[in-house]
């Protein structure tokens, strides 16, 4: 069994890869990257040269190439040592045109041209736009060079970073002593409370393990997944942060800060990361804390979006089996009776109509027995989820009706169930003992998966009922052009994927001790 997880595992990460790399020729390469700006609020305010060097500063970001600025390249000469300020300052300014170059402007343009065309990468000479005798908004001269990623070096690029280890090296020209401290006693605290906790010092995060009253009591922030960071939908978030905070009002509760001002504030401390400069830059920042590890998230009343889908789907996932499992073995049972004449019509009900539509008719029913059919983070009850569970359990329990009706009757004409009414056992234990168990394989290998994608949310239900979940993540990310949530949301799927096939497997060989997976010799 253990090497053919390992096996499954293997060739399923390679199926992720695969996977990931498909989607971002896809959206890398076929799709239009104009697009990105559809959502961009600064792009229609600048104009001229300057729109078309923010467009390859964004394209950069969004890793669709590498760019580099003429002026960005000599300022890096300076900090190796290779420049001096002095030259810098001379040939930074580039002539209204080539011909404009001063002698020594030229020299330097020509070395960048040079080393970069020899790179691979295509150089643009943007020349000085006028309007009428002056020069135009953005209409500086300019130079860069600009080479469109490889998707293989995209791709290495993009699994290479997605574990993230925080390190006392983690902040660049962090000022202070590095370092990490082991305390049983959490400053936060007042030192008082037991409480363990790992504190950096030149670490991107201040606290790399704490613990805290919040499920599940002890949090780490050494080890992160980085799926990429969107650019639209959640400007400047991480997309692990889009899916996993918080949402809903803001908790105040009385916050005592490292200066010792104590106040009614929503911070959480624990997840204060660095902020070069911080302090300095800000008189509400030096009263409160005593190092530049100034920004910290908000503790909020509700779940996140990945929590509401996973509540509202897991609880619909139980009902699909709770009803779907017991009503199929009745119809098997009382084939061609009354019953199982009633369940083949809900079967084939469920089945034909329209999701949309049979979501709207249970909310429209949920209305008029006064159920909450619109989902209010502030105001949360869970008489909220209760629309969104029924919608998403009919389909899946009509499914589990179905099919697994469909196998038991299969099996009651079996040899062994012939056998086994031959020896005189009772059509309930041979329905329960022996048919229900065989046919009930299928059904077991989809439970992982079934459990799994909970967590993914329901696009149509939690529209319809405005849930707050990551049902419709992947179709915004889409509509939005934000290329780094489609391959995160990608990867998260492909990865869940895999998984729930393993533990579908594994979870049939535990019910069927028939069912191996080992290889013996012949």
């Amino acid at each position: 069994m253990a090497k053919y997880i390992l096996k499954r595992l293997i060739h399923g990460l390679f199926s992720v890869i695969v996977v990931v790399g498909i989607v971002m020729i896809l959206v890398y390469s076929l799709m239009n990257r104009e697009q990105v700006f559809a959502m961009d609020p600064l792009f229609n305010k600048v104009s001229a040269n300057r729109k078309i060097t923010y467009k390859h500063e964004r394209w950069e970001e969004y890793g669709y190439l590498d760019y580099v600025n003429y002026t960005e390249w000599l300022t890096a000469q300076v900090a190796a040592g290779e420049l001096e300020e002095a030259v810098r300052s001379k040939v930074v300014n580039l002539g209204k045109d080539a011909e404009s170059d001063s002698e020594a402007v030229a020299e330097y343009v020509k070395k960048f041209t040079d080393y970069y065309e020899s790179q691979g990468y295509t150089v643009t000479r943007l020349n000085t736009v006028l309007a009428g005798k002056k020069r135009a908004n953005g209409g500086e001269p300019q130079l860069f060079a600009a080479k469109d990623k490889p998707v293989l070096s995209r791709l290495v690029s993009y699994f290479g970073h997605f574990f993230q280890v925080d390190s006392v090296g983690s902040v660049k020209d962090y000022p202070g002593e590095r370092g990490l401290t082991f305390t049983l006693y959490d400053p936060l605290y007042g030192g008082q409370k037991f409480s363990p906790a790992i504190i950096g010092s030149g670490t991107y995060h201040k606290y790399l393990l704490y613990c805290d009253n919040v499920f599940p009591y002890i949090h780490q922030n050494l080890l992160s997944i980085n799926m990429g960071t969107s650019y639209s939908i959640e400007r400047g978030a991480e997309i692990t942060s889009t899916m996993g905070k918080r949402q809903g009002s803001y908790v105040l509760s009385e916050v005592t800060y490292p200066t010792g001002l104590t106040e009614m504030s929503a911070d959480d401390l624990h997840t204060a990361t660095y902020q070069a400069g911080s302090r300095e830059s800000s008189v509400l920042y030096s009263s409160r804390f005593t190092d530049d590890y100034t920004n910290v998230s908000l503790f909020r009343s509700g779940m996140s979006r990945m929590g509401y889908s996973f509540m509202i789907g897991i609880i619909s996932v139980a009902l699909s089996y709770l009803i779907g499992i017991p009503m199929a073995i009745w119809m098997a049972q009382k084939k061609d009776k009354a019953v199982d004449k009633i369940g083949s019509v809900y079967v084939v009900f469920i089945t034909a109509m329209p999701s949309l539509a049979y979501i709207f008719l249970v909310k429209a029913i949920g209305d008029r027995i006064g159920l909450p059919t619109t989902f209010n983070i502030e105001k949360y009850t869970f008489a909220m989820c209760v629309l969104p569970i029924i919608s998403l359990a009919l389909r899946p329990i009509g499914s589990q009706m179905r099919w697994l009706r469909r196998y038991m009757v299969d099996q009651q004409n079996a040899d062994y169930v012939k056998f086994a009414r031959s020896g005189g056992l009772s059509e309930r234990e041979i329905f329960t003992e022996h048919i229900f168990k065989n046919a009930a394989i299928p059904i077991i290998h989809g439970i992982p998966g079934a459990v799994l994608f909970s967590l993914t949310g329901a696009l149509i239900t939690e529209r319809v009922y405005v849930v707050p979940g990551v049902g419709g993540l992947l179709i915004n990310a889409i509509n939005a052009y934000d290329n780094a949530v489609i391959v995160g949301v990608t990867l998260f799927y492909a990865i869940l994927s895999v998984i729930s096939v393993i533990l579908g497997d594994v979870l049939m060989s535990m019910v069927d001790p028939r069912i191996t997976f080992s290889t013996k010799a012949r």
